[in-house]
């Protein structure tokens, strides 16, 4: 007999008798397990503001990331713009006689 029967098993009874549920989301709320109407839309509410101040941290880190970004590829424009006016003037120059 295979123990991953076993172990599945295990594994869901000791899940099924933790103590607390764990969330899904770090932050947010269980509202259905408020029985007003007020408290279950307060928590609505709160879901909703710690939700929309995670996506303006990571619209604002997604930002910096598009920044930085930027800056390096300007950089390296130039610097292609430098090598290839190198290899322009390498080109124009005339080849030297070789020596015996």
């Amino acid at each position: 007999m295979k123990p991953y029967p076993l172990l599945f098993m295990a594994l869901a009874a000791s899940l099924a008798n933790s103590p607390a549920a764990a969330q899904d989301v770090r932050g947010l709320e269980l509202c259905t397990a408020e029985k007003t109407m007020e408290r279950r839309t307060g928590c609505l509410q709160a879901n909703v503001e710690f939700l929309q101040q995670a996506m303006a941290r990571q619209t604002r880190a997604a930002d910096d990331k598009i920044k930085a970004a930027a800056v390096e590829i300007d950089a390296l424009k130039a610097r292609l713009t430098k090598l290839e006016a190198d290899l322009a003037a390498l080109k124009a120059k005339p080849a030297e006689p070789a020596k015996k």
